[in-house]
């Protein structure tokens, strides 16, 4: 058996705090992760970290000073060997065809609107989390991929809570992550 984790995310960000408040819940960024230190996880998100509207698939760098301040929570899930090397293999195609895949903005508006809008090769991040976890057999939602909202995603059963709180401070313990000290934070020691 293997372990891979579900991590949801808030990072603050203007666009964060809208989505936060369109959905009237928090943590709504969702990826997923093959290792508890979280160095290699997967989403669709930003491309680039100050442009919001520039999206795709992404592997994240969580120790990036964009989510400094985030707070998270994390799941994990059991798996059969089996069905984790189908999942990453799945997953290493979209990265190897990155190229291919848009983030799905017009999605966004269709979950809102509860409506169904499915576009090729395109997603938000828990459309995506959804898809591969479906595709490997994992995860069956009663609605389809594009209407899963991270807070469905983080109802599901199957998962374990192993962490809430700030994503620093998990990196801190479980990831190796040394957080530069600022002069300032060194004054005050």
């Amino acid at each position: 058996m293997k372990k891979v984790y579900l991590l949801f995310t808030d990072t603050g960000t203007l666009l964060s705090r809208l989505i936060n408040l369109c959905t009237n819940s928090n943590l709504n960024h969702a990826s997923i992760a093959f290792d508890s230190s979280l160095t290699e996880v997967y989403s669709f998100g930003r491309k680039r970290t100050y442009n919001p509207w520039s999206g795709g698939f992404v592997q994240e760098n969580l120790r990036t000073p964009f989510f400094r301040r985030s707070q998270c929570a994390i799941y994990q899930l059991t798996i059969p060997d089996e069905t984790y090397y189908l999942l990453k293999q799945r997953i290493e195609k979209i990265e190897a065809e990155t190229d291919h895949y848009r983030y799905n903005l017009l999605g966004l508006f269709g979950v809102l609107l509860n409506l169904e809008w499915q576009r090729e090769q395109a997603y938000f991040c828990s459309e995506f989390v959804a898809t591969v976890l479906n595709e490997a057999g994992i995860y069956m939602a009663e609605k389809p991929a594009c209407l899963v909202k991270p807070q469905d995603l983080k109802e599901w059963e199957a998962l374990q809570l192993i962490y809430h709180g700030e994503l620093i401070a998990y990196l801190q313990y479980h990831g190796g992550y040394d957080v530069p000290v600022t002069l300032w934070q060194r004054y005050l020691m």
